[in-house]
């Protein structure tokens, strides 16, 4: 069986591991959000969460994320000091029984949404992305310089109309939720901050972020390959341009460069078809075979989505991914692994964001990270594996 895992932020998460274990999940994905970004995990902290973790009869299975500093990412400032405690904190990580970690290389910010609270016809709510809203948020509420020109007419048009018909509550709550933070880190920003990080991608293409890019692989994957890591690089989500950024994680030839930039078991990809699938330029049947051999880590998701760059988060078995033929390459990709790898550990996977439902209404959660959505999407992975093994197996 591919490992099921559950995302977890630590001790301050308001779901409990008890909670986790009930839900059928074995392995833990965390991080140690209290670290500021940059600075080297030390063996003492790892193996106090491990064994917290442990001792609830669960297992850290994932390390997500070990964030890549902002000067890493530009190649200014203390970027050599922090790759090196970059490669620091991985050795630390493997050398406690980490075998997989999850990391991006998104500029500026992580995920991007427009509204966190988008409601099914049954009473669901889900996190969705609007374009034109975006587009909004970039040209009202940042007032980036000369974004307009990011932008065909028409688009623009779209945008002052959106724009003229919010009140002062719907813009701010499209401000906020713009400036919402990384998971777990309860970090947020201001509208100066965001604008002076845009600021600093000035002189960086998507060309020569890419060689940021794979400059940071080459010094890394050694390190990783030392104590048998496998690192997963997550994709942009969503994997277009934003606010006039370099993305360089969003289609089957940015994951193809990646891997073959540095050519280990140990440089692979976080296989979300979340991310990966907003885009309907993205052929995700296509990118998961392409792909399997260097999957270290995947997110399941379903979305809808259109030609307009417009999505909303879905149910499982709804939307426009293909569940059952992603498993499917999943489960034929870890069987091979098992089969031939002397150092086999099953696929990881985990639901990735779910809607919020039933009692998730009464408690506060992380956008995406409700505790009875996650369990239901986690249940229906569960029987989708089992269905297709007992089909395709025996």
């Amino acid at each position: 069986m591919l490992e099921q895992t559950w995302r977890w932020f630590g001790p301050a998460d308001r779901i409990t591991l008890e909670q986790v274990r009930q839900t059928g999940a074995t392995g833990i994905v965390t991080a140690l959000h209290q670290i500021p970004t940059g600075d080297v995990w030390t063996p003492k902290l790892i193996a106090e969460r491990k064994d917290l973790i442990e001792k609830a009869g669960l297992t850290w299975s994932v390390v997500e994320s070990v964030p890549v500093h902002e000067d890493i990412k530009k190649r200014i400032g203390m970027y050599k000091q922090y790759i090196e405690n970059y490669k620091q904190t991985i050795v630390n990580l493997g050398n406690a029984g980490m075998k997989t970690i999850c990391y991006n290389f998104m500029p500026v910010t992580d995920w991007s949404r427009t509204n966190l609270k988008m409601k099914f016809a049954d009473g669901a709510q889900s996190l969705q992305f609007e374009y034109i809203a975006f587009v909004v948020v970039d040209v009202y509420i940042l007032n980036r310089p000369n974004a307009r020109e990011s932008y065909p007419a028409d688009i623009l048009s779209s945008a002052d109309s959106y724009f003229n018909k919010l009140n002062e509550e719907q813009l701010n709550e499209l401000k906020d939720t713009f400036l919402l933070g990384f998971p777990g880190s309860g970090e947020t920003f201001t509208i100066e901050e965001v604008n002076e990080r845009i600021n600093g991608y000035k002189d960086i293409n998507k060309e020569k972020f890419q060689e940021h890019l794979i400059a940071f692989l080459k010094e890394i994957i050694p390190a990783a390959e030392s104590v048998g890591v496998k690192m997963a690089i997550h994709p942009d989500d969503p994997p277009w341009s934003l606010m006039g950024l370099p993305r360089i994680v969003g289609t089957i030839e940015d994951a193809e460069k990646i891997i073959n930039a540095v050519d280990s078991p140990s440089n692979g990809i976080t296989f979300c078809t979340g991310s990966l699938g907003s885009a309907y330029f993205n052929n995700l049947n296509e990118m998961v075979e392409k792909l399997a051999h260097r999957i270290n880590f995947a997110h399941l998701r379903n979305v809808t989505r259109d030609e307009n760059l417009n999505f909303h988060e879905d149910y499982l078995f709804n939307g426009d991914i293909d569940m059952y033929s992603i498993m499917k390459t999943l489960i034929l990709e870890n069987e091979k692994r098992r089969k031939n790898d002397s150092e086999y550990i099953p696929i990881p996977l985990r639901p990735d964001h779910g809607a919020q439902i039933l009692g998730d209404f009464n408690e506060t959660n992380y956008p995406g990270y409700s505790l009875y959505g996650r369990m239901k999407n986690l249940a229906e992975i569960r029987g989708l594996e089992i269905g297709i093994r007992n089909s395709i197996l025996k």
